[in-house]
């Protein structure tokens, strides 16, 4: 299994920079984005679900902050939004897929300053 991460620094931006072009070309199962600075209703067609990928989002409440994803060629098993403390859920800053005894986390931490 092939898994990827990275950070688009803005998921329309990366869009519009050829991300979805690229994407489909490093054969991955799982690619973990993260810092997408969009809310779920900004999140559509080729962003949502690029050619062969399902997408699953957990954004920050604040417009223009932090947020993650996951792209899976496999339908997962669970999908767990967040850590369950909510101060730190409002800034969309993890999310997890499970398939069967694998776990794929796509996280985004805050800075140490």
């Amino acid at each position: 299994m092939r898994i990827i991460t990275l950070n688009v620094n803005g998921l329309r931006s990366a869009a519009s920079k050829g991300l979805f072009d690229w994407l489909p070309r490093q054969e991955a199962d799982v690619i973990c984005v993260q810092e997408l600075k969009a809310q779920q209703g900004d999140i559509n067609g080729v962003m949502r679900a690029p050619d062969g990928y399902s997408g699953y989002f957990h954004c920050a409440e604040k417009k223009g902050y932090s947020g993650v994803g996951l792209y899976t060629r496999y339908s997962p098993d669970q999908i767990i939004e967040g850590t369950g403390i909510p101060e730190i859920d409002v800034e969309g800053r993890f999310l997890r897929v499970d398939f069967g005894n694998l776990t794929v986390i796509s996280i985004y931490l805050p800075s140490g300053s």
